[in-house]
């Protein structure tokens, strides 16, 4: 694959990931039968943790890899909370506390196959500021992670690309998840195309839907072609049937698949964050990153770590959740 990988040295201590985005609150509703216009039905309302940043922060720190998160909050009981709960899970949170915006929430409507819609107010996790960033926090960095969230808006927007020019700096390898194609896609395909290409990911991850928003392939070979463009490599997640993994090499793209266990699930919030983390530790703490065997690896751990978010291994910490 690329040269600037396969020379990386071997990493003794755990994986250093800084990951840089959104820590909000998750309203989560989950109706036990449909939904009715003017009345109420029976259901789990249920509050916690959530911000794609956050989650995949989190997962980093429960496998062992040292873990940073920089985010903002308000200045508000909600923000202090959250803060804390990550704290209490060993992740460095440097969180800025904006002055005039609350903490963020997202609601979340789960339906009965564990898909979700959501909602969101956004609130103090758009106001995290790239004067705000110091060059010292991305110095041990081994990779910088960044949810598309974190490259979109102002200030955030501009504080995630200045945070990928302090990771390249640094030596840092660059990752970037597609997260939700209708915001990354608000300005258009092309706009969403060269701000991806701008930042240069070593790796990028996304769903399948969401690969094909980006690029409007027509087929899987055409977004794959398209995706090889703005990224070296390239996960793609595609739920109960694994992930495809694929890399830019001087003989063509190379391609296999690492299908997953099915599991049922009541709620599939989270995984995809999970998957990341479990993706980049596995990855960055093998001495090859280039080679098949380390990718596999890291496919079937980024699998059963998201897994492990699907069947509620590790639930959320009493701090937040009713």
């Amino acid at each position: 694959m690329l040269r600037r990988m396969a020379e990386r040295p071997r990493l003794v201590a755990p994986p250093s990931i800084v990951v840089v985005g959104d820590l909000m609150l998750d309203v989560s509703i989950a109706p036990r039968e449909a939904l009715r216009s003017g009345t109420d039905v029976p259901g789990a309302v249920r509050l916690r943790q959530g911000g794609s940043a956050a989650s995949t922060a989190r997962w980093v720190a429960r496998l062992g890899a040292r873990s940073s998160l920089i985010c903002a909050v308000g200045r508000d009981a909600i923000g202090r909370a959250l803060v804390q709960e990550l704290r209490d899970e060993a992740v460095r949170v440097r969180a800025f506390r904006a002055r005039d915006a609350r903490t963020g929430r997202i609601g979340v409507i789960v339906a009965a196959d564990g898909e979700r819609s959501f909602v969101a107010d956004r609130g103090a996790a758009d106001a995290l500021s790239a004067e705000w960033l110091d060059p010292a926090w991305f110095a041990a960095a081994d990779a910088v992670h960044l949810p598309a969230y974190s490259l979109l808006g102002e200030p955030l927007g501009i504080a995630g690309r200045r945070a990928a020019e302090l990771a390249r700096a640094a030596g840092a390898r660059i990752s970037v998840d597609l997260a939700s194609a209708g915001p990354l896609l608000a300005a258009g395909r092309a706009a969403a195309q060269d701000l991806i290409g701008a930042v240069a990911p070593d790796l990028l991850l996304a769903t399948e839907s969401e690969a094909a928003a980006l690029t409007g392939g027509s087929t899987f070979h055409d977004l794959l072609e398209d995706l090889l463009e703005l990224a070296p490599l390239l996960v793609i997640k595609r739920g109960a049937r694994g992930a495809s993994i694929i890399a830019r090499s001087a003989s063509g793209p190379q391609r296999f698949e690492v299908p997953a266990r099915p599991v049922v699930a009541a709620d599939t919030t989270g995984a995809g964050d999970a998957f990341d983390a479990g993706f980049l530790v596995a990855w960055l703490a093998a001495p090859d990153p280039a080679s098949t065997a380390t990718l596999h690896s890291a496919a079937r751990t980024a699998n059963r770590t998201a897994r492990r978010q699907l069947t509620g291994v590790h639930r959320e910490s009493a701090t937040l959740v009713g």
